[in-house]
């Protein structure tokens, strides 16, 4: 790009980033020990590994900040629901023969695999928008900026967090606040006083947060945090409705990472559910 910034075709991942979605889908497959956890990061292919690096470089306290202060005002316009997710459809890898979803067809696999269960029609809606705030890489984000684990900063990072080795690099490992256990932080604070590292589940979260019930907006929120609800880190954060809602994040995680089959949705048929959804929940457009 012109400015500097790096285009959403560049990157160590494809352009639609599908294989992290594939690496989080074999790494949290249920039963793994913490051994098995490690042999398997072990593996991960180059592109993962040095996104992974990247990422852990990059998220410090400051850049996250700056970031949250440069995105969450909302000033990017209006969009419908509809509009967000056609243009996220324009994030395509076209170099992956085998891909022949898009991303709205993505989305609807997630939502549909809930709706089959018949969850409340808020969970449905969560599982179709959760991903809408990958949109960040068609403004010009990079990739580690958008998807990736999530952690908190201005504290200790966990062991837990995935290759937790790359973040050697971060400037906040030796700050004498930010590397200590709680860093600005008080004991049992509430992760909602907590800052997380930058990416679309953050995004998305201020984009929905005067639409959707809590336990929706915790599920878009902590998504991508792995290292709580898979492994329990950072329960030194967290105060009892942090730990209440966080079961809604567990039950919704089963349907982000292991909802995507063969089955292709089709729009065409599913659209008019979806019209009302959106209408129920919310106006016309909404910024982004």
């Amino acid at each position: 790009m012109a400015d500097g910034r790096p285009s959403p075709h560049e990157g160590p991942l494809s352009p639609d980033m599908e294989e992290w979605d594939d690496f989080l889908r074999g790494r949290y497959k249920q039963g793994k020990s913490q051994e098995e956890f490690r042999q398997y990061d072990a593996q991960a292919n180059p592109g993962v590994a040095r996104f992974y690096r990247l990422n852990h470089e990059h998220q410090s306290f400051d850049y996250v900040i700056h970031k949250e202060k440069e995105y969450f005002p909302l000033t990017r316009g209006q969009k419908s629901i509809w509009e967000a997710a056609e243009f996220l459809n324009t994030l395509v890898d076209d170099s992956d023969p085998d891909t022949d979803l898009t991303q709205i067809e993505h989305l609807l696999q997630t939502s549909e695999a809930i709706r089959a269960d018949g969850h409340p029609r808020w969970f449905v809606l969560a599982g179709f928008i959760h991903d809408l705030g990958k949109i960040l890489c068609l403004w010009g984000e990079p990739q580690w900026g958008v998807v990736g684990d999530t952690f908190p900063v201005g504290c200790a990072f966990s062991e837990h967090i995935i290759f937790h080795e790359y973040f050697n690099e971060n400037p906040d490992l030796h700050h004498p606040i930010y590397s200590t256990k709680y860093g600005i932080y008080e004991p049992n604070c509430g992760l909602d006083n907590v800052h997380m590292s930058f990416g679309h589940d953050g995004y998305i979260y201020e984009v929905m947060k005067s639409y959707l019930p809590q336990e929706a907006l915790y599920m878009l929120r902590y998504h991508s945090f792995y290292p709580a609800h898979k492994h329990g880190a950072y329960q030194y954060l967290m105060n009892d409705r942090d730990r209440e809602m966080f079961r809604w994040v567990s039950e919704f995680n089963k349907y982000d990472l292991y909802s995507k089959g063969h089955a292709k949705p089709s729009l065409k048929e599913l659209k008019p559910y979806y019209d009302d959804l959106f209408a129920e929940f919310f106006p016309k457009t909404i910024a982004w």
